[in-house]
């Protein structure tokens, strides 16, 4: 889609509903629509807005190997009851070798910003660009929201994705976090909050995915 479609887009989607919107996703797609999740709280909306509007639709997972006991029984517990067709990637370390070599994740500190942008780039980045490739999506279904972080509320419903090329959709780009408890408690679905990604660190930064910093690491990868 060109720049002045992607607005007319953006501009036209607003004011439907999500699972609208995931509809008008899989329709651009024509058979290549994909949805990533990190299983991390409020995942389940996306992931049953996605299965009512295509039941078999590939979902992408990077399992780092550092998730918490809690959010590998969530990712089997939602598997399970919304028959996800996950398609999980894994990377070319286990986390062991990870933590031999490299001395382990890094602590969320500002002095270690470079060790944990490496971090995702090895654990994270690279196996998410090899699951992009296999998988050849031209269209990228995302939970990401406005309220998340500042850098995620300079996007909108419909954005270019320059690190991975595909067109990428936020059917909830404006929900709040009430919005999103509201959808759980209405369908019935399950919520984790023991949930860390070490190639964040904390809520205010990016991993890479949606920033500009992971387009140039993931073309070194």
């Amino acid at each position: 889609m060109t720049p002045d479609q992607i607005a007319k887009a953006t501009t036209e989607l607003r004011d439907k509903s999500a699972l609208e919107i995931v509809r008008w996703a899989v329709d651009q797609a024509k058979g290549r629509a994909i949805v990533s999740t990190n299983f991390r709280p409020y995942e389940a909306v996306i992931l049953d807005l996605c299965t009512r509007a295509q039941p078999d639709m590939p979902v992408l997972w990077v399992d780092h190997g550092y998730n918490r006991p809690a959010t590998y029984k969530h990712a089997e517990q939602l598997k399970a009851l919304l028959h996800l067709n996950l398609k999980a990637y894994l990377p070319r370390l286990t986390a062991a070798h990870y933590d031999a070599v490299h001395g382990g994740m890094p602590e969320p500190t500002p002095e270690n910003e470079e060790r944990i942008k490496a971090f995702s780039t090895v654990m994270k980045l690279e196996p998410f660009q090899r699951g992009m490739k296999e998988l050849g999506p031209s269209v990228w279904i995302t939970a990401l929201r406005k309220v998340q972080n500042p850098n995620r509320a300079g996007l909108d419903i419909v954005t270019p994705d320059p690190n991975f090329g595909a067109l990428k959709v936020s059917p909830v780009f404006h929900w709040t976090d009430a919005e999103m408890e509201a959808y759980l408690q209405k369908h019935h679905l399950p919520n984790e909050w023991d949930y860390f990604d070490p190639a964040k660190a904390d809520d205010k930064r990016e991993c890479g995915l949606h920033a500009a910093w992971g387009g140039k690491a993931v073309s070194q990868t």
